[in-house]
């Protein structure tokens, strides 16, 4: 790789960045409306995606977010007092914790789609479904190298 190689991955490593900044000020706008934090959305965010009505394990919420277990359970708790989130020990194993959004949550969240989708239409008005279905394609598989690589420097540490 030369060294304009190096530049194009310096830049798109500072755009991502960037991007991850905006998506984080927007998660806090939508949480400042629910009246909890912007990690405290992520979860729920989390949970509204993954949850098939049996509820997520802690850990499970904990890999998605990239956050340790502990931070997910102190959340939870918070989350739980405010009537956002379920907690229940597994049937199966009673160590695990499982999450579920409660009905509250659920019709918040529902709120929030009309919104939320009008400034989706904004943000994403200049790409056409086939280009978003790309970059999501292509930044799926830069992820997936991005682990490899965290993976193989641990290994070579």
């Amino acid at each position: 790789m030369g060294a304009s190689d190096q530049d194009f991955i310096r830049r798109l490593g500072w755009e991502i960045a960037s991007i991850n900044s905006y998506l984080d000020e927007l998660r806090h706008f939508w949480a400042k409306t629910l009246g909890i934090s912007g990690p405290q959305l992520r979860i729920i965010l989390v949970l509204a995606e993954i949850d098939d009505g049996a509820g997520v394990p802690v850990n499970s919420v904990s890999k998605m977010l990239q956050v340790d277990s502990s931070f997910v359970t102190t959340q939870s708790k918070l989350l739980e007092k405010s009537g956002f989130i379920s907690r229940k020990a597994s049937m199966e194993d009673g160590r695990i914790v499982k999450l579920s959004l409660t009905d509250k949550t659920w019709k918040h969240l529902a709120n929030l789609a009309s919104p939320q989708e009008k400034l989706n239409e904004f943000i994403f008005a200049e790409f056409a479904p086939r280009e978003w279905e790309e970059l999501t394609t292509r930044l799926g598989s830069l992820k997936r190298r991005l682990q490899k690589a965290c993976l193989k420097v641990a290994a070579d540490f």
